[in-house]
């Protein structure tokens, strides 16, 4: 039953992963398309929250299962 708890932290850590990556890659191509099509300049502030609360996730979800694996 122990590898349980650290597969379950390991799935979790490559979905931390994958939001990490996914959310800087949007927020990289938001802001070209931004440039690019002269979009206002609001669309780039909602890419920055969505960016901010996508990496602000994956610290309390990274800082959880450091927690866990110390305890």
């Amino acid at each position: 039953m122990a590898g349980t708890g650290r597969d379950r932290d390991a799935s979790q850590m490559r979905l931390v992963a994958v939001v990490i990556a996914v959310a800087m890659s949007g927020w990289l191509l938001v802001q070209w398309l931004g440039q690019h099509y002269g979009w206002a300049g609001s669309y780039a502030f909602l890419a920055d929250l969505a960016a901010i609360g996508a990496f602000v996730w994956s610290l309390i979800v990274t800082w959880r299962i450091w927690r866990r694996r110390n305890a």
